[in-house]
């Protein structure tokens, strides 16, 4: 779970997922869409790949990535039950008002 919300810390990396969101693309696509050196977007994706939250199919000379729901269900799950565990802590007490002194 650490690696998933590691490889999810950068913009970049945040930024693919919600691209694979819509459907498989090509490596040559994803690149595309940023201005940054090659090796940069490679990096990229083999550390959302290693994250496990894409999967890749080799096409030819191209490579599709894909998003595993599977990996990004497990991480908002963690999520939810976060939220969820906060909304059923029992709540503060409201600190008591402080008095004004009296002119």
């Amino acid at each position: 779970m650490n690696g998933v919300f590691k490889a999810l810390s950068h913009p970049a990396r945040r930024r693919i997922v919600a691209m694979l969101r819509a459907g498989p693309l090509p490596s040559g696509e994803i690149a595309a869409a940023f201005d940054m050196a090659w090796p940069t977007v490679t990096a990229h994706l083999a550390a959302l790949k290693d994250a496990g939250l894409v999967e890749t199919e080799r096409q030819g000379a191209s490579i599709r990535y894909r998003l595993n729901i599977s990996a990004v269900e497990e991480a908002v799950g963690f999520l939810l039950d976060l939220v969820g565990a906060a909304d059923d802590a029992p709540a503060r007490p409201a600190a008591p008002a402080k008095e004004r002194p009296s002119p």
